[in-house]
């Protein structure tokens, strides 16, 4: 087709639309339509922008039923007409949208997260199931607190997950069983993720979690299972009281001074109930949750904590220097906790920390492939 021929024929399907049957347009369509199958692999760039023009002008004046039926032939294809693919995948009847939503490689990102923010459950579960999904999407998605959506995902081996889209996986699991059990069967489950998913669930979640997960995850989870009651029994026979500090550093916060100074001289005086105190008030997270991150060997909940407290990289490193019972962090540890605190948002770091699911979460899965790969072993 020449520009000229392209723009007479869009004139004449303006007619068409505007005057024509409904039977005249859905035969227009399903000629063009079987003209375009026909050929898309050997189209040029050009001639397929002049199959979406002319498409467009017909996909929007005929009925849902008579578009299912060009949705799932044009899904497959690599060269799909962007425009055309992009309303389909829009279309309020889902029906027509899901096989778009589901397979078609002609979408971006951004045109996916424009259907997770408007549309229902359905449209939101073709995109979860999709063989492919990053972590943008997996947090659009996540963000949309659908529960079988999070389960569609939790069970997609192709999806992504960042620091936020994790702790909200976990949050969900705590309620929902097939969340929980999809969950502690990837195979690309970071450790501390799962350190978070079985400190937090009780003693009958914990044995149905050990139940469910592959034979060669049963070791990893008994320990686990085990240094949880452990670490329980310890804080039920040695509660630490808080009323003193948390008196302390309200006054400090009242009075402006409860910053980086103030934080850092507690962790350098190793006066830990303040230490805990203080980053509970600035998160607005609960007391136990800072205490668990102060006990877990790994440091990157507790970046995430001071991160989300607007506490400076040099306080957050005195505060995990200052722990006590737990392994030293390797140069390399800091060096990568340190790339976590200075690419993360303050936005993003509060709302990992405060869904509760404390930074075992850790920023590995979100600024270290290797580690999101690696799994559990």
């Amino acid at each position: 087709m020449t520009a000229i021929a392209s723009t007479e024929l869009i004139a004449e399907l303006e007619d068409v639309v505007r005057a024509g049957s409904p039977e005249r347009r859905i035969r227009i369509l399903r000629q063009v339509a079987s003209l375009f199958l026909a050929d898309a692999d050997r189209l040029s760039e050009h001639q397929i922008d002049i199959f979406d023009d002319v498409l467009v002008h017909l996909i929007g004046a005929v009925e849902a039923r008579t578009l299912t039926k060009l949705s799932a032939p044009l899904a497959d294809l690599k060269s799909a007409p962007k425009e055309v693919v992009r309303r389909l995948a829009q279309h309020e009847d889902a029906a027509v949208a899901i096989p778009i939503l589901r397979k078609c490689e002609g979408l971006s990102e951004d045109d996916l997260i424009e259907v997770i923010r408007t549309r229902g459950e359905k449209h939101l579960g073709a995109i979860a199931g999709r063989s492919t999904v990053s972590r943008g999407l997996t947090d659009a998605l996540l963000m949309r607190g659908e529960a079988a959506i999070c389960c569609i995902l939790a069970r997609n081996p192709g999806a992504q997950f960042s620091i936020v889209g994790f702790a909200t996986l976990v949050d969900m699991a705590l309620r929902d069983d097939d969340i929980a059990y999809a969950l502690v069967q990837r195979p690309d489950l970071p450790r501390d993720v799962l350190c978070e998913l079985v400190a937090k669930c009780s003693p009958s979640a914990q044995a149905r979690l050990l139940k469910t997960a592959p034979p060669e995850r049963h070791g990893a989870i008994r320990t686990l299972i085990e240094e949880t009651t452990v670490r329980a029994s310890a804080r039920k026979s040695a509660p630490l009281d808080y009323s003193e500090a948390k008196a302390t550093v309200l006054a400090l916060n009242n009075a402006g001074q409860l910053n980086d100074s103030t934080v850092n001289r507690f962790a350098i005086r190793r006066e830990h109930p303040s230490i805990i105190a203080s980053l509970s008030l600035l998160a607005a997270v609960p007391i136990e949750t800072i205490e668990a991150l102060m006990e877990t060997d790994d440091c990157y909940g507790l970046v995430l904590a001071c991160r989300a407290s607007r506490l400076d990289w040099q306080t957050a490193v005195a505060i995990i220097k200052s722990r006590k019972g737990v392994k030293p962090v390797s140069p390399q540890q800091l060096e990568q906790a340190r790339e976590a605190f200075d690419t993360l948002s303050l936005s993003t770091a509060q709302r990992a920390v405060r869904f509760g699911s404390v930074s075992e979460v850790g920023a590995r899965p979100l600024f270290t492939d290797t580690l999101l790969v690696g799994g559990v072993h």
